[in-house]
């Protein structure tokens, strides 16, 4: 503060009094300035990694000198307010490979969300949950088989627990997309079936790599499930005896080095044969075990991420769900069910139906769907007990496209539930998948 001084004082010298404060004022308030501590910037809510912070040579997001963003050596990530932002530019469709070293205390859960902006208001986790983290420290998360479309993603990190330091992310395609055949069409204005596609899983060995292409990975699938579906691997999809032998198995280390998960299988006859129309049968004979979800069902050929789903359509020849089969008697229920936009389970209108099966568990039957120009109707052993004539509009009705066939058995999930203690393994039994047109 200025000291005041009485005006007499400098009677005659006003002149020399104001240039000193011209001079003087200026000096005080550039003082103040400097000696004002800095205030801390308040932390971000969201760190943006766009495009330009992507290196598609090393598929790798990595903080660097300069960053605006940077945060020590990655970016800080705070349960209750933070999350990283990815703005990614996929160039080929395919099912990709991520790679996630942070830092964390024990407890740390990690997820990843796409298509953050979609306008129908889904939250798409193409991760599953990772972790939660057994121990602090440094820590490498990964997950294979995420469906990823050409184009861009904007994605979001999330974190759970007591947040996380991201040091980096990598992404790297591991299977690209393979293209659609021609599909069969199949005609059904006659009074015949005629046999115009199969499997009867005669040959020993693999699957027949002509008709099935092996799914692989452990994201979690859109439902949270716990297996890891492997490729080509005899010990989960095998012929054996005139059957399709889809094997779960818990023998795959787990993120805790002091534990198992779970691998499986999923065939599908994606970029092999895909169908329009007809009647599609499976017989099959399904495990009983709590956790367990055996499926033989069909996917829209228009599918190529989750974005896709259900837009795409599905049509569910089979489900049996284990926590519904009695393990001592075999009996339980098959359900039959369509997904399309306008009726889905995830919006809580989807259409279905159950049939109980004395014996599900322990002899084959055979699951079919008709698959007519205006309807869907599916049955156990030629009994009905499912029908979908839902064609308002496209959005409810997408099953003039072709769909592909696939057979897979899962663990856990949001529908395969808490799996059995000391359950180790278990089988899904196949003898035919057989498509058929009229005539």
């Amino acid at each position: 503060m200025m000291r005041c001084f009485p005006f007499s004082i400098f009677r005659g010298t006003v002149p020399v009094l104001l240039l000193l404060l011209l001079l003087f004022v200026p000096s005080c308030r550039q003082q103040a300035e400097r000696e004002e501590p800095a205030s801390e910037p308040a932390p971000p809510s969201t760190w943006r990694l766009t495009g330009e912070a992507f290196a598609p040579e090393r598929g790798t997001w990595m903080p660097a000198e300069g960053d605006a963003n940077r945060a020590s050596a990655g970016w800080q990530l705070d349960s209750a307010k933070g999350s990283l932002l990815l703005d990614l530019q996929v160039p080929v469709a395919g099912r990709y490979r991520l790679d996630i070293y942070s830092q964390g205390p024990v407890g740390q859960v990690l997820w990843l969300e796409d298509y953050v902006d979609n306008p129908d208001g889904r939250t798409y986790n193409v991760t599953g949950n990772l972790g939660p983290a057994s121990q602090s420290g440094a820590q490498h998360w990964q997950r294979d088989g995420l469906p990823l479309d050409t184009g861009k993603h904007p994605m979001r990190l999330h974190v759970e627990g007591q947040g996380a330091r991201i040091d980096s992310l990598r992404l790297r395609r591991l299977v690209a997309l393979r293209s659609q055949p021609e599909p069969l069409v199949q005609a059904m204005d006659g009074s015949q079936w005629q046999l115009v596609w199969s499997d009867e899983f005669d040959r020993e060995g693999l699957p027949d790599s002509t008709k099935w292409t092996w799914d692989l990975g452990d994201w979690g699938w859109g439902n949270h499930e716990a297996q890891y579906y492997t490729l080509a691997r005899p010990e989960n999809a095998r012929v054996e005896d005139g059957l399709l032998i889809i094997e779960a198995r818990k023998d795959r280390p787990s993120a805790n080095a002091d534990s198992m998960t779970w691998s499986s299988a999923r065939l599908t006859t994606r970029g092999k044969h895909s169908f329009t129309r007809g009647k599609i049968a499976i017989r099959a004979q399904v495990p009983p075990f709590a956790g367990c979800w055996a499926a033989g069902w069909t996917l829209g050929d228009a599918y190529r991420d989750e974005r896709s789903w259900p837009y795409c359509g599905e049509i569910d020849i089979l489900e049996s769900v284990g926590w519904e089969t009695d393990n001592a008697t075999g009996a339980g229920l098959a359900h039959a069910s369509v997904h399309t936009r306008a009726y889905y389970f995830k919006q809580g209108n989807h259409l279905t139906s159950t049939l109980p099966v004395n014996d599900i568990s322990t002899a084959f039957h055979e699951y079919a769907v008709v698959w007519n120009q205006d309807s869907i109707a599916a049955y156990v052993d030629d009994v009905h007990y499912f029908s979908y004539a839902q064609k308002e509009s496209a959005l409810a009705w997408p099953f003039d496209a072709p769909q592909n066939i696939i057979l897979n058995l899962a663990m856990g999930g949001g529908w395969g539930g808490a799996i059995e203690g000391d359950l180790t393994q278990a089988r899904y039994l196949i003898d035919y998948v057989r498509v058929y047109d009229r005539r």
